[in-house]
Formats: C-alpha cells, structure tokens, sequence
C-alpha cells in the first residue's frame, strides 16, 4: 500500500535514534500523599507518526526541519500526491510558528498526508515549495499574509488578500485590530 511506501521514505529523512531508558522515580513515604502536578508535555521530536485517519483525517503526520522541507516534499511529488492545503499555526508560548502542508492521493490507494515545520518567530522564513507544486504560489501567499511566514525563493510573495500596504498579519495570537 501507499501508505507503507511513502512513510518508509518519510523515515530515510531521520537518523535512527537510540531510545534512553527511562529514569525510575522512586517514592518515598512523603510522595504517597502529596499531590503530583502534572508532567510538562515535551515539544515533538521531528519524525513520522502513523495516525488513525478515521480520528485526525490524515494517515501519516511527519515533522520536518525547515532544512528538510524541499526533501520531504519531493518524495510527496515523486508518490503521487497533490496538495491539499497550506497553513500556519502561532505556537504564541513557544515562541515558534509552523507551517502545516497537507497532501493527498485518491486514486486507488486512500491516503492523506500532513508535513509540519516550525520556526522560530523571529526568523520566521521556510523555502517555498512551489517549485515542485506550482499550486502552492496561492496558499504560500495566503499563509504569509496572515502569519508573516516568508517563504524564501517564491516567486511573486505580494499581499494576496490584505492591502499592498499592510504591515499587520492577522491570524498572530499577538496580534491587536
């Protein structure tokens, strides 16, 4: 199946990564009554996930760095698949945008596939993919009007639908009308 194929090649991106085990927390008497607070969710590792598409929508979820992009995208391409959709995601606490890149294939083989990549606020630049989905020119203009993302390489990013002058970028948890 497609789904197989295409996370196997997915997972060529990463170095296999060697799991440490796990530290053992011993409890003492003291621990046994005390409420514990609840552990800090760690950021995500970059790497693919397999998702129950009947819960999330899509079949494989992979996190990229910016750097891998063009590379994670390609192997898309080369599946088959189309692009979907284009969006951002202001990670405001973090201090950290993503760009979220949804891809299908409705041929014989169902499958929905999701790229994310996050920057930092501050330097909030991805290269633009539309040299390998020239569909993408759009939503990359659309994703930079609203968040501010600059997707270095396209070739015409201009306001798409906020004003030429518009120094503001809506959808930014930050910002203020």
């Amino acid at each position: 199946m497609i789904i197989q194929t295409i996370k196997q090649s997915l997972v060529e991106l990463f170095p296999p990564v060697e799991a440490a085990p796990a530290p053992v927390a011993e409890e003492t008497a003291e621990d046994e009554g005390a409420k514990k607070a609840p552990a800090k969710a760690e950021p995500r590792v970059n790497g693919v996930i397999t998702c129950d598409y009947n819960a999330t929508g899509y079949h494989l979820d992979a996190q990229v760095d910016p750097d891998q992009l063009l590379d994670a995208v390609s192997r898309i391409d080369a599946a088959g698949f189309f692009i979907e959709s284009i969006t951002g995601v202001d990670w405001l606490k973090e201090n950290q945008l993503e760009v979220v890149y949804d891809f299908a294939r409705y041929d014989f083989d169902l499958c929905r596939v999701v790229i994310r990549t996050r920057v930092d606020r501050a330097i909030s630049e991805v290269p633009t993919i539309t040299g390998i989905y020239s569909g993408a020119n759009w939503h990359e203009r659309e994703t930079h009007d609203f968040f501010g993302i600059k997707f270095t390489g396209h070739p015409h990013l201009v306001p798409l639908l906020l004003p030429e002058d518009a120094d503001f970028h809506p959808l930014l948890k930050d910002f203020k009308a």
